[in-house]
């Protein structure tokens, strides 16, 4: 559902992305993990189209983003990392946009409204206006919008950011739901912990390079750590945490080393 072919994404003499390539089957919950700076949210944003890469292909649901995007766009459902919102709306009015930009059939649209307002809790706040809400609560709004449509495949950039534990809980069922049904599923997060637990195969990416793919299990085995978070730190060059945590305390109480 997902092919990326020698992907490369280049910002003047930097490339953020160096030429990556990978797939992602329908079924399979992606998890794409990367430091801050390391090309995750650039992939996520070629992918949906809002980047045009500097070279390679990439494909979704057998549509070329670059010279096919209207077809790529009818067919994913996007949570990106920073929810833009149109705050002057109310959450119904919001969500009736979206579903008349997909054109869902009016009584489609009413009987998922109210299955997805009931689900998460918004029955009562449809028609308050999204400047009202609070951050978890717009959140909400932008998952119910990402799955409004029921699209064959979805991108996912931290869609958990400020939600209720609640909430996080029945996402991540649903989500396993629709992997069972066949839908395709790229979740970047920095929460390893949901990450290890959701996903069925991750992608490490540092420095715009693919360093590691596998399963939960098999890249902490391959790395010879116990954990995905152990793992990934050593992968991506991270600062071992216990002497970086004396250092921060030796130098906030200016104790010398």
């Amino acid at each position: 559902m997902i092919e990326v072919s020698n992907l490369v994404k280049s910002y003047g003499k930097a490339e953020a992305l160096k030429g990556i390539s990978f797939s992602v089957k329908p079924g399979e919950i992606l998890g794409f993990l990367g430091p801050n700076g390391a090309g995750k949210s650039t992939t996520i944003k070629i992918l949906t189209g809002l980047l045009p890469p500097s070279s390679g292909q990439a494909m979704v649901c057998g549509y070329s983003i670059s010279t096919e995007p209207m077809e790529v766009k009818k067919r994913f459902g996007y949570i990106p990392e920073s929810g833009a919102l149109f705050e002057s709306l109310t959450a119904f009015e919001y969500l009736q946009l979206v579903s008349d930009l997909h054109h869902l059939p009016e009584d489609l649209f009413a009987k998922r409204l109210e299955e997805f307002l009931h689900l998460f809790g918004l029955d009562k706040q449809r028609h308050q206006r999204l400047s009202d809400f609070s951050k978890g609560m717009k959140q909400k709004v932008l998952i119910v919008a990402s799955l409004l449509h029921d699209p064959d495949v979805l991108f996912f950039d931290e869609p958990l950011n400020g939600v209720d534990a609640n909430t996080a809980l029945v996402f991540k069922e649903i989500l396993k739901k629709m992997s069972s049904q066949g839908k395709t599923i790229f979740f970047c997060s920095h929460i390893l912990e949901v990450v290890e637990k959701l996903c069925t195969r991750i992608i490490i990416i540092n420095d715009g390079e693919i360093v590691t793919e596998g399963t939960p299990r098999s890249i902490a085995e391959k790395t010879g750590f116990s954990s995905l978070e152990l793992a990934f730190n050593s992968l991506t060059g991270g600062a071992d945490a216990g002497e970086k945590a004396i250092e921060f305390l030796s130098a906030f109480r200016g104790e010398k080393k």
